[in-house]
């Protein structure tokens, strides 16, 4: 499976800044990483990044970094593996490791210290903390110490580690994790004294409480009924069934995982020789994010006027269309607004030539274009960097071409399928979604789409998806003569 992907490896071979360091993160969420490759590249150091554990060894054996960040929940290698893996290195063994997650056990902290961390931080985490920890691990670095005089047994839950005791390493994890100890105890006292605060509150106005919920109930209902009128109408926004394009077969699915989706997708025909196609997927969940989808929507439509994102009126009167590049810097401009409270999107928005088969795209953080080429060749993943809509103002994007052949297939789809948890919470991943592909590469566009999401939702079983699901299919049939 071929990979084509707009990397930051330039910006990795640049001389370190004045005073950074050469920052190794491991975090298989390309979202998670990029927010945190950013926030490290502000503060003056350099950054690498790899998926998963595996990968990243790679890289740290490659040039030995000053300092490894690493998610614990990875494919591939775990976290711990990662650490244990680099500290058994000799070569590696004093490189400070930091282990980020949102597991909070005392026997994930052994299991910390069994590996060899130096520092343990629970998500989510203020940047100034994590950069603080890295000041603090990197002011006092690990010396070597004799394994047989500092090795102790420690049993827990009826599992027993082997743990280095008295190193710098293991007062550095414990520290780190006393500090989250104290700050989820603040948390606790504070929920407390808020709780006894409405306790007392309660034993002083049952009559009112009883009033108040009834009211609640008569809200509720309305609001029930307002949320079912805003999914019809957001259902009422997408393609039509019997919408077409010429030279091209267009299939999708959309599932939300509640009544109300933060993804949306249509195609349309722009004029009589191009197409637009989009998907966009809001952050979060719930009512903001699905009236921000739908306010996204409603921008993204082919109407002719001088203030219209996608089709703007020329000189000469005629109809222009915009770039894909230009339309997502200035949604970027638009959705900057004050009203959305900190939502951003994530977008892949194209423009089809139909007698060519040329297609501009650009995307805003959002997954990989597959293109299925139509003789037969493997699949390709098509990513085009670039930060999400509304999250970083004042910015350019990229646009990329992509030259389609006869009976090539392109799919455009949301984070809900790749990142779609079985019950042990593995994600679906590429390589399931690519063999899903290959396997109806010959199968008509309407059931290849439709066999996708029926693997989703299989691989979810027997809970389901916890996000919504986008798929849009496009195959390229230019007419003959």
């Amino acid at each position: 499976m071929a990979h084509v992907d707009a990397s930051s490896e330039a910006a990795t071979a640049e001389a370190r800044p004045s005073g950074g360091v050469d920052v190794l993160i491991a975090e298989d969420s390309r979202m998670q990483a990029k927010m945190l490759e950013r926030r490290l590249v502000a503060a003056g150091h350099t950054v690498r990044w790899a998926e998963n554990g595996s990968d990243a060894l790679v890289l740290a054996r490659q040039r030995r970094p000053d300092i490894v960040i690493s998610d614990i929940e990875m494919p591939v290698m775990t976290g711990y593996e990662f650490c244990k893996s680099l500290k058994s290195d000799p070569s590696l063994r004093t490189v400070p490791f930091i282990l980020l997650s949102t597991l909070a056990d005392p026997i994930d902290i052994i299991r910390g210290l069994d590996a060899g961390a130096d520092n343990y931080v629970t998500k989510p985490y203020e940047p100034e903390y994590l950069l603080g920890r890295m000041e603090s691990l990197l002011a006092t670095p690990l010396q070597v110490e004799d394994e047989a005089e500092s090795v102790l047994e420690v049993k827990l839950a009826g599992q027993t580690f082997r743990v280095r005791a008295g190193r710098q390493q293991a007062l550095n994890l414990l520290v780190s994790t006393f500090e989250n100890a104290v700050a989820k105890n603040r948390e606790l006292i504070v929920a407390n004294q808020d709780l006894s605060i409405a306790r007392d509150s309660l034993q002083k106005s049952n009559s009112e409480l009883r009033e108040l919920n009834e009211e609640i109930s008569r809200i509720n209902a309305h609001m029930v009924r307002d949320l079912e009128a805003a999914a019809r109408v957001q259902r009422s926004l997408l393609p039509a069934e019997d919408m077409t394009l010429p030279s091209a077969n267009v299939a999708w699915r959309y599932v939300p995982c509640q009544g109300l989706a933060g993804d949306f997708l249509n195609f349309f025909p722009l004029d009589e020789e191009h197409a637009g196609l989009f998907v966009v997927d809001v952050s979060g969940h719930g009512v903001p994010s699905s009236l921000m989808a739908v306010t996204v929507g409603r921008f993204l439509v082919p109407k002719v006027s001088d203030s219209a994102v996608l089709v703007r009126q020329g000189p000469d009167g005629r109809p222009v269309i915009v770039p894909p590049a230009e339309v997502a810097t200035q949604l970027n401009r638009l959705f900057q607004a004050d009203e959305f409270s900190g939502l951003y999107f994530t977008m892949l928005y194209a423009v089809l030539h139909l007698p060519t088969g040329r297609l501009d795209y650009v995307s805003g953080g959002h997954p990989a274009l597959v293109r299925v080429p139509g003789d037969g060749a493997d699949l390709e993943f098509h990513a085009a960097e670039g930060f999400p809509i509304a999250f970083v103002p004042e910015i350019e994007y990229a646009q990329q071409s992509l030259q389609l052949s006869p009976g090539d297939r392109i799919y455009f789809y949301s984070d809900g399928v790749p990142e779609a948890m079985d019950a042990e919470k593995n994600p679906y991943g590429d390589e399931a979604m690519a063999a899903c592909m290959r396997a109806a590469r010959d199968l008509p566009l309407e059931e290849s789409v439709a066999s996708l999401l029926a693997a989703v939702e299989t691989w979810c079983q027997p809970n389901g998806p916890l996000d919504d699901i986008s798929i849009l299919g496009l195959e390229w049939r230019p007419s003959s003569g």
